[in-house]
């Protein structure tokens, strides 16, 4: 039996669609959209590639190749995604993209390969598994049941943010939620995406791409953006005001999220990646999630060191001073030329 790598085209978008669909192991960053949502988003190069065995497919790898003259170049599966390594039906096929993806690093003269997943599948490559862990557990269908489920101390928060006359409504559009993000991550010292990057998430995904924001006295003060995938939903990008926290309008956000989720049918809340022992970090395990290690692996050119491309690097850490210090609309200006070039 031959295996054969192609690249995803028009014609087989549908049956890539499928097998994801269909993979035990796959995820909502596996799906095809990806390739449309970093090409319009980022202007990066995406390449999306496929295995047959007699005619029928057999796995998945969705690529995207960053070149930045401050962080160097790379191939990374998936894109800005925090997920997206190869998916297959058998070792051969894995193997088989594993042998595509590292040839086309060696053809592209990226400086590494990078797959992020839950295990390591490769002892010869330089791996990192202690700086992120991701959370995920099942929501209880029946709302005092779901309410016992997140821990004493946290559940009371959230009574307290039920009473604190706060409302919740879906939104079609980004309005609400850019400028609450936008603010946020300038106040974590993170360069923000454009808004052309959510309108295309929300127009590429359509109902599985979702906006929920939380408002006080008619002024919104925390919004979400979610991935609703099989049975889960996954709250993704979030933002809130400065007065977010004395509300408690984030922990009435989230559980409203669990409950709109219940009724569309999810079962599962996965509550995404944080990077260890920080603040998000710490506020999914209060709230009663367990944390799973995400494995990053890097295969390198000429054996050279991973790199070290997060906020936690020290040499990082006079620039997100600086940035925690730039007025909004001129860190909204520069940010997005910035993260368009980091994976």
């Amino acid at each position: 039996m031959t295996h054969v790598v192609k690249t995803l085209d028009e014609a087989t978008r549908p049956r890539w669609e499928a097998y994801v669909a269909a993979h035990p192991d796959a995820t909502f960053f596996h799906r095809s959209g990806w390739q449309r949502v970093i090409e319009r988003s980022f202007g990066q190069d995406t390449h999306y590639l496929y295995v047959e065995r007699d005619g029928a497919m057999t796995g998945v790898l969705p690529l995207a190749f960053y070149r930045s003259r401050l962080f160097g170049s790379a191939l990374i599966a998936n894109g800005c995604c925090m997920g997206g390594a190869p998916i297959a039906s058998d070792e051969a096929s894995h193997a088989a993209l594993d042998a595509a993806a590292a040839a086309l690093m060696d053809r592209l003269g990226a400086d590494y390969l990078e797959y992020r997943r839950p295990v390591r599948r490769h002892a010869e490559w330089t791996a990192k598994d202690g700086l992120y862990a991701t959370f995920e557990r099942p929501i209880a269908a029946d709302e005092e049941a779901n309410l016992k489920q997140i821990p004493r101390k946290q559940r009371a928060v959230v009574r307290k943010a039920l009473d604190a006359g706060l409302s919740d409504a879906a939104d079609h559009g980004i309005e609400r939620f850019y400028p609450l993000y936008a603010e946020s991550v300038r106040n974590l010292g993170t360069p923000v995406f454009a808004k052309t990057y959510f309108r295309t998430l929300l127009d590429v995904f359509g109902e599985d791409c979702g906006i929920l924001t939380v408002s006080h006295g008619g002024r919104p003060v925390s919004s979400v953006l979610s991935f609703t995938f099989r049975d889960r939903i996954m709250p993704y990008y979030v933002g809130a005001s400065r007065e977010a926290r004395t509300l408690g309008s984030t922990d009435y956000l989230y559980w409203r999220l669990m409950r709109r989720a219940v009724q569309s049918g999810c079962s599962v809340f996965d509550f995404g990646r944080s990077k260890v022992d920080t603040g998000p970090y710490h506020f999914k395990k209060n709230w009663g999630f367990t944390p799973e290690p995400v494995v990053h692996e890097y295969r390198t050119r000429n054996g050279a060191p991973a790199p070290e491309i997060n906020p936690l690097n020290p040499k990082y850490r006079l620039f997100i001073a600086l940035w925690k210090r730039l007025p909004l609309p001129l860190a909204n200006l520069i940010g997005p030329q910035i993260v368009r070039n980091i994976g």
